[in-house]
């Protein structure tokens, strides 16, 4: 009925752009030399849509004439942001894209994110990072192929079950060690200078008598706090719910 896969095709292309996790540029060209090329696959010029990439590319432009295999990785994604928006797409596919990247270029990344979806590009992220997760408007958290949970970022935290509490002494190993065999608690886990732990049942008691349960065990300084939930609380809690039970 019409149906022109050649034209669909090259409709369907010119509308998404994709960022693979590995580099996947030319090395061997120029910083400019790449841009040049993935605007001519798309029969665009840099010209024509530079205010589209100018506050990325105005970063690694006075590093144009450097090869692509030499350029740092916050560097090399900044490129690589450049060259799929080129063709101003409406949808964006970004596959980890700060994966091995630094903390101050994973900020400015995102940063840079922020502003092309007030340009009114849909953008699409894997990425590892819980913290990544939360500046999105929705969250699809995945384990072996499997949706989880798809929701918003407030949404998520918000429908997480029970009380959640953080752990702290000063012999943080031998705490973990010691929680996992104190009969009360469902469930815990490192989390940065902290346990987080859940209780099989809330009944008040439960903070005291686990204190007075370290004591006994060696700990002299132990602390115990209530505490909102992450998404990675949640998405640990949501994997490890079948075992659980």
């Amino acid at each position: 009925d019409g149906f022109d896969i050649v034209k669909d095709y090259k409709q369907i292309r010119n509308t998404v752009g994709y960022m693979p996790g590995r580099f996947s540029l030319y090395q061997d060209l120029t910083v400019e030399e790449n841009l040049k090329f993935f605007a001519t696959v798309f029969n665009t010029t840099i010209e024509e849509n530079y205010h589209l990439i100018k506050d990325i590319y105005i970063q690694i432009e006075p590093f144009k004439t450097r090869r692509a295999g030499k350029l740092s990785g916050g560097m090399k994604q900044k490129l690589a942001l450049s060259c799929a928006l080129i063709h101003k797409p409406t949808v964006l596919f970004l596959d980890e894209p700060t994966t091995g990247v630094d903390a101050v270029s994973r900020k400015e990344f995102w940063e840079m994110l922020k502003n092309l979806k007030e340009q009114g590009i849909t953008i699409l992220v894997s990425t590892p990072y819980m913290d990544e997760a939360t500046l999105c408007d929705r969250i699809a958290l995945i384990q072996s192929g499997e949706i989880l949970s798809i929701d918003t970022p407030e949404q998520i935290t918000g429908n997480y079950e029970g009380k959640l509490y953080a752990v702290k002494s000063d012999k943080i190993y031998q705490l973990l060690k010691d929680i996992h065999t104190y009969p009360e608690v469902i469930s815990c886990y490192a989390f940065g200078e902290y346990l987080h732990i859940q209780f099989k049942v809330d009944n008040g008691e439960n903070e005291q008598l686990l204190i007075d349960y370290l004591k006994q065990k060696g700990h002299e300084s132990v602390s115990i706090k209530q505490i909102n939930p992450t998404i990675e609380d949640c998405f640990i809690k949501l994997m490890t719910a079948d075992v659980v039970q």
